[in-house]
């Protein structure tokens, strides 16, 4: 089962990564988008990876061509999927956007397409009824930063053919991730399962005033001997998905306190352009967060 036509879905921060990543892999890579400014900012991440690959990841000049001339990008979802092998989807956090996205899907991708989602808190099958296809449909999800934290974890649902799930396990490593077999439909499948409890709980200490942003991240870079704490993963993250986490839990769970948190993160962060990482300020500010400082552990 050959792969060599990728549409990744989604031109945001985590779309934009797999994209690059796959092309600099070898892949033509479609970039699809609904709507022009999404491509723009995949176009400008795209510049930035460029960068960071010349002068942090000895890439050549050569190797940053070429993985540029196996990018394009299109806002024609048909065009977009002609000759999609695979695609990965990162359409934002929210099930009915989702939903309404695998219907129209359905309609327009070749038969040979295999569908994967990146989402990072719901199960494949709360979709594959609408895919179409539902024996080629699964999640390949990746974590924030895909070449540091090069893990590809592959979850199927019930229906998933099971030559489809190792063939997304092999493609998962032929684009540099460790494939994270997942045996069972988890939410959060096995890094979400163990960092949204972590986030949560950060995100309550510091709402509900029991401390501050830095000596939270302080107390858990140091006793864990990590190189970042839960607000600088949630900046990382970005602001908008913490708020469609918080939605869709909030909304699922009955639980007032998420919904309360989200309000907050739209208010204080989104609505204001503090998106995180991406747009230079969320609880930090970048490129030079303080929490990169020797001083900021002493």
């Amino acid at each position: 089962m050959k792969i060599e036509n990728v549409t990744i879905a989604g031109g945001g921060t985590l779309g934009s990564q797999i994209a690059w990543q796959t092309a600099f892999m070898g892949f033509n890579v479609m970039v699809y988008d609904a709507f022009d400014k999404g491509l723009e900012v995949s176009k400008a991440f795209h510049k930035q990876y460029a960068e960071l690959f010349s002068t942090r990841r000895g890439a050549s000049k050569e190797d940053i061509e070429q993985t540029l001339s196996r990018l394009s990008y299109s806002t024609n979802l048909a065009e977009a999927l002609k000759n999609a092998d695979l695609l990965s989807e990162s359409v934002p956090e929210n099930v009915e956007i989702k939903i309404s996205f695998y219907k129209e899907l359905a309609k327009v991708a070749p038969e040979k397409t295999i569908f994967t989602t990146n989402s990072s808190t719901t199960l494949p099958s709360d979709y594959a009824a609408y895919t179409g296809r539902p024996e080629k449909f699964l999640a390949l999800h990746f974590a924030n930063g895909i070449w540091d934290t090069n893990i590809g974890e592959v979850m199927g649902h019930a229906d998933t053919d099971p030559e489809i799930f190792e063939r997304v396990v092999q493609f998962a490593s032929e684009i540099g991730m460790i494939p994270i077999p997942i045996h069972k439909e988890q939410n959060g499948y096995i890094l979400n399962t163990l960092m949204v409890p972590l986030l949560t709980a950060a995100q309550e200490l510091f709402f509900n005033g029991v401390s501050d942003v830095e000596s939270i991240d302080k107390t858990w870079m140091i006793t864990m001997g990590t190189k970042m704490g839960p607000f600088g993963i949630l900046d990382k993250i970005g602001m908008q998905t913490a708020y469609n986490v918080s939605m869709l839990w909030g909304t699922k769970l009955g639980d007032q306190k998420r919904l309360d948190r989200a309000a907050i993160i739209k208010s204080d962060f989104i609505d204001k352009g503090k998106m995180g990482v991406s747009s230079g300020e969320g609880f930090y500010k970048y490129p030079n967060p303080r929490y990169a400082d020797a001083d900021f552990l002493k």
